[in-house]
């Protein structure tokens, strides 16, 4: 879940950045594409050193 969290806190600066009010982690969350979500998983299989195909 951190590896979401962090996407997030981007996605908040960004918002920040070009004055827009993000929306909260739960919709984040939601409006992920399949897409990512898979690179976000990947990502957080392939950091804790494990295989991704188990």
């Amino acid at each position: 879940m951190m590896e979401y969290q962090v996407g997030y806190d981007y996605y908040k600066e960004a918002c920040l950045q070009y004055g827009l009010e993000p929306i909260n982690f739960a919709f984040y969350l939601l409006s992920l594409s399949k897409q990512q979500l898979d690179a976000y998983n990947e990502r957080a299989v392939l950091k804790r050193g494990l295989d991704f195909g188990n």
